[in-house]
């Protein structure tokens, strides 16, 4: 049990949509909570850190230990508690859900980028990187619309044209539009990917348990 919440509180702290940029993309996700420390020297930074992970971790535990998670990937009731258990650690020990985790990503990763093409393709890596997939094909319309608005400025769309990035926008729009994505939609979005990661949790847990099961059999053979 010990090892399951152990493997439970790391999927939690590094859980793996249509990725949207902060201002140029197709569904945007504007959740997430920016770290901001004090600035601090040396040791007490270090100390700091240590002891704020530390004080996350046993939150987490103090929570899963408390809970009871009936390990079934295939039982969507089994599956919507876990989603709601992780919520609730994720709330109490301040941690990032995915949607802020990928935000905070697309943030830090993408602050240097200039021109849309390259802003672009960086949100393709980062979603490959993070194993999402590109279900309704919105990266493919999204570099079409690009390629018409350069087309049409006859140069290089850059993100602080406001002009060209208005048109890229209103392109925007049309495909939001043309997949049915709202705004108002987006907390069903998040609740689809929070219970696909619990899904995806579920089944490594029940792995590690059947596998603990098989070693603690082994050893019983063995001591008789």
């Amino acid at each position: 049990m010990a090892r399951i919440l152990s493997r439970s509180t790391r999927q939690i702290y590094s859980s793996q949509s249509t990725l949207q940029p902060q201002h140029h993309a197709v569904s945007v996700r504007f959740y997430a909570k920016e770290a901001s420390p004090k600035a601090l020297k040396g040791d007490d930074m270090l100390k700091g850190i240590f002891f704020d992970v530390k004080k996350k971790f046993e939150t987490a535990i103090g929570i899963l230990r408390k809970e009871k998670i009936t390990i079934d990937p295939e039982d969507p009731a089994a599956v919507a508690q876990y989603a709601k258990v992780i919520k609730t650690v994720r709330e109490k020990a301040d941690l990032f859900s995915e949607s802020q985790r990928i935000q905070y990503t697309i943030k830090t990763r993408t602050e240097g980028i200039k021109d849309a093409r390259s802003y672009l393709l960086a949100l393709k890596e980062i979603r490959l990187k993070r194993g999402l997939t590109d279900e309704l094909g919105a990266e493919a319309m999204m570099m079409d619309a690009l390629l018409k608005i350069e087309k049409e400025l006859k140069k290089p769309l850059m993100r602080n044209d406001k002009k060209g990035m208005a048109l890229l926008m209103t392109e925007f729009d049309k495909i939001n539009q043309k997949l049915g994505i709202r705004k108002e939609d987006l907390p069903k979005y998040e609740e689809q990917l929070e219970l696909k990661i619990a899904k995806a949790q579920l089944e490594e847990l029940k792995k590690d348990a059947h596998e603990a099961m098989r070693r603690s059999s082994r050893m019983r053979r063995w001591w008789m």
